[in-house]
């Protein structure tokens, strides 16, 4: 059995489906209030946080897209800056495996972290052996 998480790291899909009420929106909505209750880190690279802004930009403006970044923030979960050590695994992720390079920081820095991944984006199937994932 897989320890209980101390610290949550979210890919953009995972924010994505939050925030368009997709069926797992819920389950994402009832980790996030879980781990604001139990005072479990948040976290959330930097790219994948531009991931999610491209995104949404795409779909409405670059306001909404502003605006997104902010609920994220309060949401409680907190960007990361990656350095070099989380670039460098985040580049043996994109080498190795077909994955795209901002899922590949996502996992860098779960691993980083020491966090559970929770995401339900199929391409971390590549990496699951080597990171915990909350698949949702």
């Amino acid at each position: 059995m897989k320890a209980k998480p101390r610290m949550f790291v979210f890919d953009s899909w995972a924010i994505i489906a939050y925030f368009e009420d997709a069926p797992a929106g819920k389950i994402i909505e009832e980790i996030i209030s879980d781990a604001n209750e139990r005072k479990i880190p948040m976290y959330m690279s930097v790219v994948n946080a531009g991931e999610v802004w491209y995104i949404v930009a795409r779909q409405t403006s670059p306001s909404e897209a502003d605006s997104t970044i902010s609920d994220i923030r309060s949401l409680g979960i907190q960007f990361e800056n990656p350095d070099w050590k989380a670039a460098r695994q985040a580049a043996v992720f994109k080498s190795k495996n077909k994955m795209s390079y901002a899922d590949a920081y996502a996992a860098a820095l779960a691993i980083q972290k020491n966090a559970h991944l929770v995401t339900g984006d199929n391409e971390f199937k590549y990496v699951e052996k080597e990171i915990n994932i909350l698949w949702v």
